[in-house]
């Protein structure tokens, strides 16, 4: 393709900008009455759908393709979650395969008002990559994996 030069007004070749590769991904939010479970805590069914939307982020913005869950591994909740806690949820790429690309997420939870932060949860997710059909297709990621 061609595009116009408006400075010498000559046509030239456009040049296509690389994708943007990124290997994580973090999200914020806040524990609120309605997350809570009869123990008064952030309830663990609630943080499993928030953990696993971050990492099908991370796996989406890293291959750019049609992703599924595959596998969740090595969930660990560490500590309770308060409520009025802000959670960070972190993903990040740790390998891809050729189909298969492996996601480490972490959840720190922050009291409101004050500094005091801790590790909450890890858990260890794995995605494919698949077609309109839901087979298995392989990756298609500019990197591969931690660092790309």
């Amino acid at each position: 393709m061609f595009e116009m030069c408006y400075i010498c007004k000559k046509k030239r070749v456009m040049e296509k900008s690389a994708p943007k590769i990124t290997s994580s991904t973090q999200q914020f939010r806040v524990v609120f009455p309605k997350h809570l479970n009869s123990n008064g805590t952030f309830f663990g069914g609630e943080a499993m759908q928030w953990l696993d939307e971050v990492a099908f982020i991370t796996a989406t913005r890293y291959t750019r393709q049609q992703m599924i869950t595959v596998k969740i591994d090595h969930i660990r909740f560490i500590r309770p979650i308060m409520p009025n806690s802000i959670v960070e949820i972190t993903g990040r790429i740790v390998k891809a395969g050729n189909v298969k690309l492996y996601i480490k997420i972490e959840v720190f939870a922050e009291e409101m008002y004050s500094h005091r932060r801790e590790l909450a949860m890890d858990a260890d997710f794995v995605f494919a990559s698949c077609d309109e059909d839901l087979s298995p297709i392989p990756l298609q990621a500019g990197g591969s994996g931690e660092g790309s």
